[in-house]
């Protein structure tokens, strides 16, 4: 049996979080206004789904809400042309000059890392290559998110340091 008062607290007490994943998502007020609805619809026909485990229950309602906000995007998008209208596409890679630039770059960027503090850098490879969330990476890492976002923000400042010496 569904619980309209505990779902009305969990909007109340949510609904702003989320509202903000999708308009970041989707970068347009009235559309994220709309996928918040939809996403409290999901929650409440899915709630019975949400299984204890290792993720906590904020990020199992974040992942519904930025799941769908993407799959809005998708939905939007125009169906893809005509094959034959490929042949006439440039290759979009680097060329050999720009491969062996990015390569030194890339190792650069990975020296750099590795002067971070252990826990330091696989945050900002978490952050910054995997996708992962700032909320993700505080609770892998057991600390508050404001202690995750001065973790990012100082190592950024470090590797630019390091990069541009």
């Amino acid at each position: 049996m569904k619980d309209r008062a505990a779902f009305d607290l969990l909007y109340r007490q949510t609904s702003a979080k989320l509202f903000g994943v999708c308009l970041r998502v989707l970068k347009d007020r009235g559309d994220a206004e709309e996928a918040l609805q939809e996403v409290f619809v999901k929650i409440w026909t899915k709630a019975d789904r949400f299984a204890v485990s290792d993720l906590s229950p904020i990020s199992w309602l974040v992942a519904i809400a930025r799941n769908h906000a993407i799959d809005r995007i998708r939905a939007r998008r125009k169906p893809a042309a005509n094959i034959d209208d490929a042949l006439d596409v440039a290759d979009p890679a680097p060329g050999p000059e720009a491969m062996v630039v990015a390569g030194g770059e890339a190792e650069r960027i990975y020296h750099c890392l590795d002067e971070l503090e252990k826990d330091r850098a696989a945050a900002v490879r978490g952050a910054y290559l995997n996708g992962e969330s700032y909320a993700e990476l505080a609770e892998r890492h057991g600390v508050p998110l404001n202690t995750m976002r001065t973790w990012l923000r100082r190592s950024l400042l470090k590797l630019r340091e390091c990069l541009e010496r």
